[in-house]
């Protein structure tokens, strides 16, 4: 029986969610004979938060270490996978450039890690993951990580 999922994409912020989410997302990739793609959101600063930065020299610096970094990941993937795997960065709002991703380009499952913040962490920072999974188009897979036996 052919699998329905041929486009995986998975988001990545470097955290280790979004490893754990890498894992689940390549080994999906390897067991059905779908591409997988890793996508990185920049959210810019609020105008505060850049303003106080002082120099464009700061976000020249984050932007190599993520594309740094980007690589790595893509060349971790690519190993558990055993194909090519390809990379995005967008910038916005992480949720809307994942929906929208999603819809356009022809996603069968995102995959993304949640950082399972609870109460008023999420009540403050709010949730990708639940806002991806009510606005995209596509499956979407959230992994949590592990806690281990109590």
């Amino acid at each position: 029986m052919a699998s329905a999922w041929k486009k995986i994409a998975c988001a990545v912020d470097f955290s280790v969610p979004s490893r754990v989410a890498m894992e689940q997302a390549a080994a999906l990739a390897r067991e059905h004979g779908a591409s997988l793609a890793l996508v990185n959101v920049f959210e810019p600063p609020p105008a505060v938060a850049a303003d106080m930065l002082d120099s464009p020299l700061a976000f020249e610096a984050l932007a190599t270490e993520a594309e740094e970094l980007l690589a790595a990941w893509k060349a971790d993937a690519a190993r558990a996978t055993g194909a090519d795997v390809s990379v995005r960065r967008l910038t916005g709002d992480p949720a809307v450039a994942l929906a929208k991703l999603a819809r356009e380009g022809g996603c069968d499952l995102l995959v993304l890690g949640t950082h399972g913040r609870r109460g008023l962490g999420h009540l403050i920072l709010g949730s990708v993951a639940e806002r991806v999974v009510h606005e995209a188009p596509c499956s979407v897979l959230v992994v949590r990580r592990s806690t281990g036996a109590a």
